[in-house]
């Protein structure tokens, strides 16, 4: 695969005042369908997390939260309760209307963790809406013997033979999220659907992505290819996949309601205000 562009996260604030750090925002989302935000949010200091994301609404498309430390509680209108620790992911389908919260389950420590939204296409924007979560031990981890580790999330992972199916399945823009830990000096080949997209974050580390260096909280937009290569120098890194199959279709996005119309746009925005957002069919 080739590189297309090379993206830093920039500074910003969430919900009741989280500071974290947001990529593919609205005015970015162009190329990377079908992701449609990619947040990554990480302190140690209370005052950057504690007040979280009280209440709010999504509709038309898919959150996912994974978390690597601290923990989170999640409640929604379908009296979903969902207790997010570090390892976690809860992938959460918005659909015709969801009114949820995220909140910090701690007062003190470390917090990090990110969020994607995943676009859903025109058919299933009001799709009924659905929850689902999976503990850090539902998460199926494929370990080399050089010390490569990586976590399926969702999407598959081949290594020679063998194939790994992630912990997430059914979704309809078969997406692909991976965890992959490098140690210091190795290499690894990540396969992508063909006509998928991929992306790659740095989350620690420094490591080469198809022969371009990229720092934690870059993000390299692949172009082109089936195969990531990536390669450590002499130290250990982190990073996160991301690949989904293209809807190719209008974006209209309004705070936390993305379709594909400005009139369904309006009509999400008067569904809330009205107390129809839930229920609407």
């Amino acid at each position: 695969m080739s590189i297309e562009r090379i993206l830093t996260a920039q500074p910003a604030a969430d919900g009741g005042g989280v500071r974290l750090h947001r990529l593919v925002g609205p005015d970015g989302m162009r190329g990377f369908d079908p992701f449609l935000l990619f947040d990554e949010f990480g302190s140690d200091e209370p005052d950057d997390y504690i007040a979280g994301f009280p209440p709010h609404p999504h509709r038309g498309f898919e959150t996912v939260t994974y978390m690597l430390e601290g923990e989170m509680v999640h409640e929604d209108h379908l009296e979903h309760t969902g207790i997010l620790a570090a390892g976690g992911v809860q992938w959460m389908t918005a659909g015709r209307g969801v009114i949820h919260s995220e909140m910090p389950r701690q007062t003190s420590g470390r917090m990090r963790g990110f969020q994607l939204w995943i676009n859903l296409p025109a058919r299933d924007k009001l799709t009924d809406p659905a929850y689902r979560h999976f503990p850090a031990e539902a998460i199926p981890v494929v370990t080399r013997a050089d010390g490569v580790a990586v976590r399926v999330i969702a999407g598959c992972f081949s290594q020679g033979e063998s194939v790994v199916q992630g912990a997430v399945r059914g979704i309809v823009t078969e997406p692909t999220y991976l965890d992959a830990r490098l140690p210091a000096r190795t290499r690894l080949e990540v396969p992508i659907p063909s006509g998928q997209r991929a992306l790659v974050y740095g989350v620690s580390g420094r490591i080469q992505v198809a022969g371009h260096w990229i720092e934690p909280r870059q993000m390299a937009v692949l172009a082109s290819g089936e195969t990531i290569e990536l390669q450590t120098d002499d130290q250990n890194a982190q990073v996160l996949i991301l690949a989904g199959r293209p809807l190719n279709e209008p974006i209209v996005q309004y705070g936390p309601f993305v379709m594909n119309t400005r009139a369904e746009i309006r009509q999400a925005i008067a569904d809330y205000e009205q107390g129809r957002l839930v229920t609407s069919p």
